[in-house]
């Protein structure tokens, strides 16, 4: 399974809410409508809350990029059926389609994009959690880069080997879902990138952490060390200054997996 991440911008000049409206109402149907020619499994927004917690992780790790404005998520069974159904005539028009309604509310060279595969590390079964508007859960999205002193190849591996246990052993019960979610290079990358006129460099990977704040947890001594220890852990491998944190809702538009 791989999982394309597009972290998106809104064009200049437009609200928020000017944007996630039309993402959902407009852009997430056509998405929907075209998913079969492009054999998407699965297609996911998740929307970016303006909530004061973002300020506050921001600020526990000396400050970081702003939030984006959401993030669109699609997955295919492997990398062959996303080059299959790009090759094909209807893949094609699908994704120019797309693309062109893209310029409408997306500022493009601002939104980078990439490939994935994911670890999960907290792993319900099955696999439903979904930060839905009304619920009471939240998705966490941590879109991080490495530091400059190591490969993406070397950060990748002590954030699955070493980071991933720390953060397994911490969870709490309000913790739902904790997926790592590690980039991988691969031709099709540059060619969205070229598409779009990108100019923001992909990052290393995100992670992603569904909690429930309707589950009250007392604060203690030992969470705030837990909550001390894991931003230690990453300052071990992650540029807080070319990373970003923020709590989203998600809206699912296609699931077939």
């Amino acid at each position: 399974m791989i999982r394309l991440t597009y972290l998106l911008r809104r064009k200049p000049g437009m609200s928020l809410d000017a944007f996630q409206t039309y993402w959902r109402e407009v852009h997430g149907p056509l998405v929907a409508g075209h998913a079969r020619h492009l054999d998407v499994l699965r297609y996911v927004q998740c929307h970016t809350r303006e909530d004061e917690a973002n300020q506050a992780m921001a600020a526990a790790r000396g400050g970081m990029e702003p939030p984006y404005d959401g993030v669109a998520e699609l997955w295919w069974e492997n990398v062959e059926a996303l080059e299959k159904a790009m090759g094909t005539e209807d893949g094609r028009r699908a994704g120019e389609t797309l693309l062109e309604d893209e310029k409408n509310f997306i500022d493009l060279p601002a939104s980078p994009l990439w490939l994935n595969y994911e670890y999960p590390q907290v792993n319900p079964s099955p696999e439903i959690i979904v930060a839905r508007e009304r619920s009471t859960v939240v998705k966490l999205y941590f879109p991080l880069r490495a530091l400059p002193n190591l490969s993406e190849e070397a950060a990748q591996l002590y954030w699955r080997t070493n980071h991933g246990p720390i953060i397994r052993r911490q969870a709490g019960t309000r913790t739902l879902r904790y997926i790592q979610v590690h980039r991988f290079e691969h031709p099709i990358e540059g060619a969205l990138r070229e598409a779009r006129g990108t100019e923001v460099e992909p990052y290393t990977g995100h992670a992603e952490l569904w909690h429930d704040r309707g589950i009250q947890a007392a604060r203690s001594p030992e969470g705030a060390a837990a909550g001390e220890r894991a931003i230690e852990d990453e300052s071990k491998f992650i540029d807080f200054r070319r990373s970003s944190m923020w709590l989203a809702k998600e809206h699912v538009f296609v699931d077939r997996m």
